[in-house]
């Protein structure tokens, strides 16, 4: 069986990513493949290596509050590219007031500070799309 592949982003100019690099060491630990795409990443930057790696999973990470600008223009790029079948996750310091909109834009779930990362993995494992 194949293993489920993440790419773990970080998109936009933030120069923080203990909490990305945690949550890779959990998937990872959990049997997934993870891709690191380290800091400031631009929207077309992560979907290209998404395409090219042929992901199951984007894991976008943020702390300077440009999610509701970055987060839906990952999604626009991943339609364009007719990448359905990739399911998308933002974490981060997000307000909750901002997480509706992004999970309008395509984002499936979003996980704050403190999440336990088991939570997260079980999600992923829920409602990733197998390619088997």
């Amino acid at each position: 069986m194949r293993k489920i592949r993440v790419l773990a982003a970080k998109p936009g100019l933030d120069g923080h990513d203990r909490g990305v690099k945690v949550i890779a060491a959990a998937l990872r630990d959990a049997g997934m493949e993870v891709i690191y795409t380290g800091l400031r990443q631009t929207p077309e930057q992560i979907v290209a290596t998404a395409l090219q790696e042929d992901v199951d999973v984007i894991a976008l990470s943020i702390l300077s509050g440009a999610h509701d600008y970055l987060f839906p223009e990952v999604m626009k790029l991943i339609k364009q590219k007719g990448m359905d079948n990739v399911l998308v996750l933002g974490g981060g310091v997000i307000p909750e007031e901002d997480i509706p909109a992004l999970k309008a834009a395509g984002i499936a779930e979003v996980f704050g500070p403190g999440t336990n990362t088991h939570k997260i993995v079980e999600f992923i494992k829920a409602n990733v799309k197998s390619r088997d």
